[in-house]
C-alpha cells in the first residue's frame, strides 16, 4: 500500500471534524476586529490566521512530504475563498507553496524552499478575530501521490531552484500552481492553475480527476488524465500569469479569468496591454463555450501612483446571479471590483482573436472597441483602496450576502524575494504579513 494512500485515510479521520488539538491551539490567537472607517463601504470584521509550522500541517495530510519547512508557517491559503455553506465558513486553496526570486549573475531564479509542499484545499471558519482551520484536503494524483507545486515543463516554465537559488530542482509534470476554487453540487471541487494554464477537476477527497489544458501543450508524464480542451491561444500566457480567477454560475458553468494579458505576439505586447480574457466552460460538455475580452482600467486609476501597466491583474471573479460577475482588478497594493454581464453578443470564441497569427493581436490593440471587438461593459462597485482596513494583495473574494463580501489576502507564506529571505541557518526571515479574512459591507446590494 502506498504511504500516501495510508496518509490520506489518516487525514480524513483526524481532520474531517477539525484539525488536531495541537494545531487548533496554534491557531487560536485572536485579533480584534477593525473599527469602522468613514466612507460608503466599510470593514465590519477582520480575522487572522495564527501560526502553524508548515511541515506539521503538510505531514498531517501526507506523511513524509516535508522534511524541512525552513521555519515557514502555514499561509498562502488566500489564493481564493468560496462559501462553504455554514455562516462564517469558507473553502480556500493554497497556491504552489513558498516561492521567491533571487538574482544570480543578473538573472532571476525561482526558488522553492519547501519543494515537497503539496497544494491543499483548506476549509476555514471565521470566529471572532481568528481564522480557524476546520479541515484540509491534500491535492493528489490518481495514485495518491502529492501533485507538488513545482513547474511542469522545461523551456516553458521557470526553472525551479533550492531556497538559496544554488541548486536546480526537478520539474514535475504533476505540479499545480493552484489559484481559484469553487465547489460543485456533487461535493467535488474545480480549481484553476497558472502553469498550463489549466482548469482542474478534483474529487471531494482531493484526487485530480481531470486537468484541462490548452490544445498543443503536450503535457506528458502526469499521474492523472490530461485533456487538451482549451483554446491553443492560451499557450501564450505570460509566465506565472495563467488562470487565477474562477467563478461558478448558477447553472453550473464555470468562468475562468486570465490573470494578465497574453504575451501575444511577444512579451513586450503582453507587458503593455490592458486587454485580458475570460473563458466560459461547460462541465457537462467538457468544453469552452464562450470567450470574452476584458479591458483593465489604466494602472494609475486602479492604483494611483503606479505607472507600470504590467502590474495589473485579475485575481478573483465571483458570480452574483444570472450571467453577472464581479471582477477584481488589482495590483499588489490595491484593488477595485467591477460588475460585468456575460452578454452573448460579446463572445469572441473561435474568431480571429484566437488565431495567434492575427496582426495586430487583440493584446496589441490600443482601443479594442474601436477595432470592432465587443469588450465587456463594466461598472465600478467598490474601490477597495478607499476602504480603511483592507490589506494589500487581495486575491480571493466571496459573496457573503446581498451587500457583504469576504476578502482574503495572499501573504506568500511570509516569503520575500532576495537573498535576505532566509538567515545564515537557512531559516525564514518572516515578512510579518498575516493571512487575513476581511468582511466588507457595500453601500448597495449586488
Amino acid at each position: 500500500m502506498s504511504p500516501y494512500a495510508a496518509g490520506r485515510r489518516r487525514v480524513h479521520r483526524s481532520l474531517a471534524a477539525g484539525v488536531p488539538l495541537a494545531v487548533l491551539a496554534a491557531l487560536a490567537a485572536a485579533h480584534p476586529a477593525a473599527s469602522a472607517p468613514s466612507g460608503d463601504a466599510r470593514v465590519t470584521r477582520t480575522a487572522t490566521l495564527g501560526d502553524l509550522p508548515l511541515g506539521e500541517f503538510s505531514n498531517a495530510l501526507l506523511p513524509g512530504t516535508v522534511d524541512d519547512d525552513r521555519g515557514v508557517k502555514l499561509g498562502g491559503i488566500g489564493s481564493d475563498i468560496y462559501p462553504a455553506g455554514n455562516q462564517g465558513e469558507f473553502w480556500t486553496v493554497t497556491d504552489r507553496g513558498p516561492n521567491g526570486q533571487i538574482k544570480v549573475d543578473g538573472s532571476k531564479r525561482r526558488t522553492f524552499p519547501v519543494p515537497g509542499f503539496d497544494p491543499a484545499i483548506v476549509k476555514i471558519r471565521v470566529q471572532g478575530g481568528t481564522v480557524r482551520v476546520l479541515k484540509a484536503v491534500p491535492v493528489t494524483t490518481a495514485s495518491g501521490r502529492p501533485v507538488t507545486g513545482l513547474p511542469n515543463q522545461r523551456g516553458r516554465d521557470e526553472a525551479p531552484y533550492s531556497y538559496d537559488a544554488k541548486t536546480p530542482l526537478s520539474y514535475d509534470p504533476n505540479g499545480l500552481d493552484t489559484e481559484g476554487i469553487v465547489r460543485a453540487a456533487d461535493g467535488s471541487f474545480w480549481l484553476v492553475d497558472e502553469y498550463g494554464p489549466s482548469l482542474v477537476h478534483v474529487s471531494a477527497v482531493g484526487e485530480v480527476l481531470t486537468r484541462y489544458v490548452p490544445r498543443g501543450l503536450h503535457l506528458t508524464g502526469t499521474d492523472y488524465p490530461v485533456v487538451e480542451a482549451l483554446p491553443s491561444v492560451l499557450l501564450h500566457r505570460k509566465t506565472n500569469r495563467g488562470f487565477e480567477g474562477l467563478a461558478q454560475l448558477p447553472g453550473g458553468d464555470l468562468v475562468m479569468a486570465l490573470q494578465s494579458p497574453l504575451s501575444l505576439p511577444d512579451t513586450a505586447a503582453g507587458e503593455s496591454s490592458r486587454t485580458t480574457r475570460l473563458l466560459r466552460f461547460s462541465p457537462r460538455k467538457q468544453a469552452v463555450t464562450a470567450e470574452y475580452a476584458y479591458r483593465f482600467d489604466p494602472v494609475g486609476v486602479v492604483d494611483p501612483g503606479e505607472d507600470d501597466t504590467s502590474e495589473l491583474k485579475i485575481s478573483s471573479v465571483v458570480a452574483v446571479g444570472g450571467d453577472r460577475l464581479l471582477v477584481e482588478e488589482r495590483t499588489d497594493r490595491t484593488a477595485r471590483l467591477q460588475l460585468v454581464r456575460l452578454d452573448r453578443s460579446a463572445d469572441i470564441l473561435g474568431g480571429r482573436w484566437d488565431d495567434d497569427t492575427t496582426s495586430p493581436s487583440l493584446e496589441q490593440l490600443d482601443d479594442p472597441a474601436s477595432a470592432g471587438v465587443p469588450v465587456l461593459r463594466k461598472r465600478l462597485v467598490v474601490d477597495l483602496g478607499t476602504v480603511a482596513g483592507v490589506p494589500g494583495k487581495i486575491e480571493g473574494v466571496a459573496r457573503v450576502d446581498h451587500d457583504t463580501l469576504a476578502l482574503i489576502n495572499d501573504n506568500d507564506f511570509g516569503m520575500t524575494d532576495g537573498t535576505g529571505a532566509f538567515d545564515a541557518q537557512g531559516r525564514l526571515v518572516d515578512s510579518g504579513v498575516k493571512t487575513t479574512v476581511i468582511h466588507v459591507r457595500l453601500p448597495h446590494s449586488l
